[in-house]
């Protein structure tokens, strides 16, 4: 598996069921609210500090996902995204990247065209059957309770980064 981590340069999400566990909450305006992995998060700053980017492609269109990439440094976010292999042909237009250098972690099946064509596909352990079929990784965590984390430090070891993250929080 690490020969398909070597190049990446770019690990894509999905959001609900990915970055979330798939709840939605609205409270009694209407208001969206997401519970997001402060894990997750830790681990898309330490793929960022290292090089690589991070970027979003969700179905949906949210306020709160919006607030999450800006609070994270992401900036290539798209919602409302139903054809996602569109979303993913334009991300790959603007970063001129090539699918060697892309991972997607998706849950559903809207996520299987992105992850066919990239590299690397990785999967919650909560997720849809055809999500997990198409996936090269499905992770012990389900999502929004670390999924998001163990592919980051997946890659950051797998790109042979990890000693170097570590010895950041070390005297």
């Amino acid at each position: 598996m690490n020969e398909k981590l070597a190049d990446i340069r770019l690990l894509l999400l999905d959001v609900d069921g990915v970055m979330t566990d798939g709840g939605i909450v609205y409270d009694v305006n209407g208001i969206e609210t997401k519970v997001f992995n402060v894990k997750d998060g830790h681990g898309i700053k330490m793929l960022q500090r290292h090089g690589i980017e991070v970027g979003i492609i969700t179905g949906r269109t949210s306020a709160v996902v919006e607030f999450r990439a800006k609070e994270l440094g992401i900036e290539l976010l798209y919602q409302g995204a139903l054809k996602k292999l569109e979303s993913y042909l334009d991300v790959k237009r603007r970063t001129g990247l090539a699918d060697s250098q892309i991972a997607y972690m998706g849950d559903d099946v809207i996520d299987v065209p992105v992850m066919r064509r990239v590299i690397f596909a990785a999967a919650p352990a909560d997720g849809l059957i055809e999500a997990r079929t198409a996936a090269h990784y499905v992770t012990s965590c389900s999502g929004g309770r670390g999924a998001v984390r163990e592919v980051c430090d997946l890659i950051l070891k797998g790109r042979g980064l990890w000693g170097e993250v570590a010895a950041r929080y070390e005297l």
